[in-house]
């Protein structure tokens, strides 16, 4: 039960990677702030799952975008919990088209939920943290492509790149107030919102190409963040974890038709 007592909020939480970090997290003893722009549904059932495992959880409506509602989210948190002690900053938002076909409104929600989003975030998670004097520990989910230029993702890529820079500069700056932040590269997981792209058919096939020969699964992101922001990582910060199965192996990535 490492996180018993603790209060934590996990942005975009309603759902896959997100909802994967709510359920690990409460099962060591973990309250959770549950943050969603839309899925109220969703986010409902998980907040039921985080009760069930004997921890509190609290609804935050909020699109990230948004610094002022963000910075309300942490207020509203420490108002219904007590403290803010750790912080996962999961939601995402991606639109796929080559660069020079793109539809700018997507391209710049992207970057805006992707980059902004998490740096609103992650500044107004810091702050309260400070004012606690306790220290406190942040995880910024991010992504392979913050360092391979997969193309269609342009927008994302930039976005991951960002933040990727970003938690690393939070890091030095937050050390002296035992604030540890560090970043997790997750790869292609098995979530809802990979039905915005592809089939299940094309998933399947997809699955089937890949190192290990299948998608990730949110819980498995999960622990990886429960790690990170557990007193077992106290002397990570500004620190990667990929758990991608092996996708951004150079090896894999550069090898030939029909090679293994």
């Amino acid at each position: 039960m490492r996180f018993e007592g603790k209060n934590i909020l996990i942005t975009g939480a309603s759902r896959g990677i997100g909802k994967g970090c709510a359920i690990e997290l409460a099962k060591e003893g973990a309250n959770i702030g549950v943050n969603y722009r839309s899925h109220p549904d969703d986010a409902e059932a998980t907040a039921a799952e985080v009760r069930k495992l004997g921890g509190k959880a609290l609804l935050l409506q909020a699109d990230v975008v948004e610094q002022a509602a963000v910075e309300d989210m942490i207020g509203r948190t420490v108002a219904e919990l007590g403290s803010v002690d750790g912080y996962v900053s999961n939601a995402a938002y991606s639109d796929r088209e080559l660069m020079v076909d793109a539809n700018m409104e997507g391209f710049k929600r992207t970057i805006d939920v992707s980059m902004w989003g998490a740096f609103y975030g992650v500044r107004a998670a810091a702050q309260q943290m400070i004012k606690q004097g306790a220290g406190g520990s942040i995880a910024v989910v991010s992504s392979p492509h913050a360092v391979l230029a997969i193309p269609t993702s342009m927008a994302y890529n930039m976005a991951k790149a960002a933040i990727d820079h970003m938690a690393r500069t939070a890091a030095i700056e937050l050390v002296g107030h035992n604030i540890r932040v560090n970043t997790i590269h997750p790869g292609w997981i098995d979530t809802p919102g990979e039905r915005k792209f592809f089939t299940e058919e094309q998933i399947e096939e997809g699955a089937g190409n890949l190192p290990m020969g299948r998608l990730g699964q949110p819980d498995e992101i999960g622990k990886a963040v429960a790690y990170a922001l557990s007193d077992d990582a106290a002397y990570m910060t500004g620190s990667t974890l990929t758990i991608d199965g092996g996708v951004s192996l150079p090896w894999w990535s550069n090898r030939a038709e029909g090679e293994m």
